[in-house]
């Protein structure tokens, strides 16, 4: 049996063509190869240049180390890198709920004897038994700690009076700060031996209206606070006498917007009203008398001329005064 021979025969072009495909091919992985390797030896070389540069000093050339949050040279002490950034998180949770983290503690105020930097051991209700008790015994000494001398103890009462008041007549906060600062130096003078603790507090608070523009009377302090007016008027005389407290009296003007709001008075009239007591100041009228009774009187006339609603009883009500002191106010700024 003879052997079977293949009939096909390859051609030299065809030869030719499969050995330039062959080369080209070989030639292009060889490129993309070069190109992988010079890439990887530059990002190496890269990362190598700033590890040297990061560990190199740039002064002497010495070797740098780590020390703390710094990068120090070794050889002549430069700091080459200070303040490294910290990845972690920039806020710190207590609570037992991690929604709602908090960047930062309470903010300081000058309401607190120890502007609120102290810790107070709260309440839970699902501590039962001993334990709840032994929390109610730390709980105790912990506050008898934070006050440890007369001088805290009668800071942290006049502080609550203090805050007890602004918040009872709707101060704001600058006001109550500004009260209790006032009460920090009049103790630092020792001025409150003898007095009353309550009268000091009520004098602060009627003084930071003052120098905050805030118009209050002294009745109106002493209404709601737990001294009297003898004992407030001992207070801010010591204060006025000591520490040269920087007010000034009180004109009729001060009162108008609040008095004007209190009656339901038009725009028309509280202007009028203050041109009466520019006048009543100017011409003398206001000398010697209520201020809070002047305004009062100013806003009455001035609904008069412009045929507004005010009686004299309601400015006096308002005012807190009689309704013979309007009238009399009244009668000088008609006559004159």
């Amino acid at each position: 049996m003879s052997d079977a021979r293949s009939t096909r025969v390859r051609s030299p072009r065809t030869e030719t063509d499969d050995v330039a495909t062959t080369d080209r091919s070989a030639t292009a992985d060889g490129a993309a190869t070069a190109d992988r390797t010079a890439a990887a030896e530059g990002s190496e070389t890269a990362s190598a240049a700033e590890t040297g540069n990061r560990e190199t000093c740039p002064e002497c050339g010495g070797r740098t180390r780590v020390d703390g949050a710094e990068r120090v040279c070794a050889d002549c002490g430069l700091v080459v890198d200070a303040d490294r950034i910290d990845h972690g998180p920039e806020w710190r949770s207590f609570d037992d709920e991690d929604t709602d983290p908090k960047r930062t503690g309470a903010p300081l105020t000058r309401s607190r004897h120890d502007r609120g930097l102290s810790t107070e051991i709260g309440r839970s209700t699902k501590v039962k038994g001993r334990k709840r008790r032994r929390l109610a015994r730390m709980r105790t000494q912990h506050n008898r700690a934070q006050i440890s001398t007369k001088r805290d103890r009668n800071k942290v009462y006049a502080y609550t009076e203090v805050r007890r008041l602004t918040g009872v007549m709707g101060l704001p906060d600058s006001v109550r700060d500004a009260a209790c600062a006032l009460f920090d130096s009049a103790q630092e003078e020792s001025l409150l031996r003898g007095r009353s603790l309550e009268g000091f507090a009520a004098a602060c608070v009627y003084v930071a209206c003052r120098t905050a523009d805030v118009s209050r009377t002294v009745g109106e302090v002493c209404a709601e606070a737990k001294a009297t007016e003898d004992e407030h008027q001992a207070a801010f005389d010591a204060m006025n006498r000591e520490l040269g407290l920087p007010i000034a009296p009180s004109g009729p003007a001060e009162y108008l917007p609040r008095f004007a709001s209190d009656l339901g008075c038009d725009p028309a009239v509280e202007r009028r009203a203050g041109e009466l007591a520019e006048r009543a100041v100017e011409e003398g009228i206001a000398n010697g008398r209520n201020p809070v009774g002047v305004a009062a009187a100013c806003l009455y006339t001035a609904a008069r001329e412009l045929d507004a609603e005010c009686t004299q009883q309601a400015a006096a009500d308002v005012a807190g005064v009689t309704p013979v002191t309007v009238r009399r106010t009244y009668v000088d700024l008609t006559e004159v």
